[in-house]
């Protein structure tokens, strides 16, 4: 009995132990870490549910959260106990790293409608013996490369369409042996289908618009297991029978291949994918042929029947045609909604009516809302420093705004969301709302915005005014129409100017060898939107009797006036700045540096590779395709991302001043060019 009382104890003092290690987890911490370069994302949507003080995380569903910025995936491989990721629809860039395919518990991982680029997968084969993933969705993203992912025997949903990958179809595939669905439409893929013809439990297929040849339907999957096909938009030869043809409809065989539409000897239609035969210039007449004694009729009657198939035909395509002008615009309304945020365009101005007194409560994109406590809109006036006498109150800004409607929303940074507005006098502005001062009293926040409006420099946007609306404090600033530095390197085309010259998404179909030297492209320009960084920087650290830390230096938070002269814009304004010295701004600019010139997101896998490369005499490697010309430029921009080593030394006491990195930069000295 004693006996069984002794093991009683050890068996409790063990499920206690692991009860407690499982309450006491890591993952909050590191997940923080993982989302430090996303902008919008609140390590509060993860509060614990239950008594534990840091239970494990097995989810991350952020949808349509707005989030933007690069994601340190490094920090997501400790999560063991992570099972579902959900990050679509939103505005995430950089790379996936291949740790995520490592975490032992995650079954679905959705990042589709982002901007993530690179390539997708492993390394090479053989680096994962298993994973227990059921569900891929990399849907409408920027990947260029396809490299291994085989090891997914559970894998039974699959998504990858719409990506610019350009390879050879992976032979790899025919280890996906328990697809259910597979989506490929839309990649660019060439090369062979072979690969699925083993594929036996598939039930949605969707391999449109590639450049995939084989022998349909030899070489696919068993076609009587399929309940959807489209194989639509590729180079496909071979034979389908009308039974086959009705199921899956005949959109689903538009442009497959070379083909030519017969009927056999019962008259039913049948489709041959293969190229037509060559049609003689003179067909002779049939044999035995008898005489027609009345041709006139005959010819007719047959005159009669074309013109009623050719009216038939007319209007079903003009019916198809218009219901596809009808998706297509909305398809471009919606997606425009989301690209032509930095367009001018003067917001709708709806009539301000009180229909109550206050609070006024306006709600982001994101879900989120902010709350101006005051009885009357008329009680907070904005203060403008340039222009005292303008007689302006928050009324003014809800009807310049259009009630800070969604349409008027540019962005939802780090310090809260942003709208763009047209004032009284066509004073096109920028206004912000300071989530993280509401904490400031109404003295406090006004000590603090005059203080900054006393910063003037040609690379800092200033602020031109304020409003105090209750605990909510806005400030107002010159509006720029070029939008900010990110979207310019990351996002526009090459070669276009500002964002009206994208706003009509016309863009996406123009070929980048038509304009010869752009912007984009002229090493000349990237230098001189260093120095000037540097320059606004370098003015905050050192002009004044204390240096004012930036904070947070992203490409984000820096924009581009007319002549492409940058203004560095929220310095100062957060107010989570304990422990953030001019040593941590010197290292964001050394990423700003490297990211402007390698042309890649400047997460931290890509500032510690730039370093390798620097650090081996093999930093020319890393620089931005776009801006390889040869000749002396190459060493320039090689001594440029130098200095951005030297910026983004790990020890705080070896990194230069910004004073020193000024000096330095300019010291390289690029040709001119006919765009700046």
């Amino acid at each position: 009995m004693k006996t069984f009382f002794i093991l009683m104890f050890f068996i409790s003092l063990v499920v206690l132990a692991e009860s407690s290690s499982s309450c006491n987890t890591s993952d909050k911490t590191l997940l923080a870490k993982a989302f430090v370069s996303v902008s919008g994302f609140k390590i509060s949507w993860f509060r614990s549910q239950s008594n534990c003080t840091n239970p494990p995380i097995s989810q991350i569903q952020l949808p349509s959260r707005n989030l933007s910025g690069t994601i340190s995936w490094k920090f997501l491989k400790k999560m063991t106990h992570l099972q579902r990721v959900n990050l679509s629809n939103n505005y995430l860039t950089g790379s996936v790293s291949p740790i995520i395919w490592f975490l032992p518990n995650l079954t679905e991982i959705d990042l589709s409608e982002n901007r993530l680029g690179g390539a997708i997968g492993l390394p090479k084969p053989g680096l994962l013996k298993s994973s227990r993933l059921q569900r891929i969705n990399l849907s409408f993203n920027r990947f260029k490369n396809f490299t291994y992912l085989p090891n997914f025997p559970s894998l039974n949903h699959f998504n990858l369409s719409h990506n610019n990958l350009q390879v050879n179809f992976p032979s790899w595939f025919a280890k996906l042996t328990n697809l259910e669905s597979l989506d490929i439409s839309g990649c660019n893929f060439s090369g062979s289908i072979k690969p699925i013809s083993g594929l036996r439990f598939l039930k949605h297929l969707d391999i449109s618009g590639n450049h995939l040849t084989g022998n349909f339907p030899s070489e696919f999957p068993p076609l009587s297991n399929l309940k959807f096909l489209n194989i639509s938009f590729n180079n496909f030869s071979g034979f389908l029978d009308s039974k086959n043809a009705q199921k899956f409809g005949n959109s689903a065989f538009i442009h497959a291949g070379n083909r030519i539409t017969r009927k056999n000897s019962t008259t039913t239609p049948e489709l041959h994918i293969n190229p037509p035969p060559p049609t003689p210039l003179h067909k002779p007449p049939p044999k035995n042929s008898e005489i027609n004694l009345n041709p006139m009729k005959k010819r007719d009657h047959k005159s009669k029947s074309r013109k009623i198939l050719i009216l038939v035909t007319s209007v079903a395509s003009s019916l198809i045609l218009a219901i596809g002008v009808v998706t297509y615009c909305l398809c471009r309304k919606r997606k425009r909604g989301k690209q032509n945020k930095w367009s001018i365009s003067t917001p709708i101005q709806v009539p301000f009516r009180i229909e109550k007194s206050g609070p006024f409560a306006f709600e982001t994109e994101s879900g989120s809302s902010w709350v101006a406590d005051i009885k009357e809109p008329t009680s907070a006036p904005v203060v403008m420093f340039e222009k005292p006498l303008m007689n302006l109150t928050f009324k003014d800004l809800i009807a310049a705004t259009s009630h800070f409607g969604k349409e008027s929303l540019l962005a939802e940074g780090r310090c809260g969301p942003l709208y763009r507005a047209v004032l009284p006098g066509d004073l096109h502005m920028a206004i912000k709302v300071l989530e993280n001062a509401r904490k400031l009293s109404h003295d406090q926040a006004v000590a603090m915005f005059e203080d900054f409006s006393k910063l003037k420099h040609p690379n800092l946007l200033p602020i031109c005014g304020y409003c105090i609306a209750g605990k909510e404090k806005l400030v107002l600033s010159e509006y720029m129409a070029n939008g900010d530095l990110h979207r310019w390197l990351h996002e526009l085309p090459t070669g276009a100017p500002n964002v009206e010259d994208w706003s009509t998404d016309t863009w996406e179909i123009q070929n980048g060898s038509h304009n010869t030297s752009p912007e984009k492209m002229e090493w000349h320009t990237r230098h001189r939107i260093a120095v000037g960084v540097a320059r606004g920087l370098a003015y905050l650290h050192h002009a004044g009797s204390k240096p004012v830390v930036h904070g947070h230096l992203v490409l984000s938070n820096i924009l581009l006036a007319d002549d492409f002269e940058p203004r560095i814009t929220d310095f100062g304004l957060s107010q989570d700045q304990v422990g953030v010295s001019t040593e941590d701004d010197v290292y964001n600019f050394g990423v700003v540096l490297v990211e402007l010139l390698t042309g890649r997101s400047g997460s931290r896998e890509t500032v510690d590779r730039v370093r390798r490369l620097v650090k081996d005499g093999q930093a020319a490697s890393a620089l931005d395709s776009r801006l390889r010309d040869g000749g002396d430029s190459v060493s320039e921009m090689v001594e440029c991302l130098r200095v951005g080593y030297l910026c983004t030394a790990e020890t705080p006491g070896k990194r230069p001043t910004m004073q020193q990195v000024l000096g330095l930069l300019k010291d390289i000295h690029p040709p001119t060019s006919e765009f700046v």
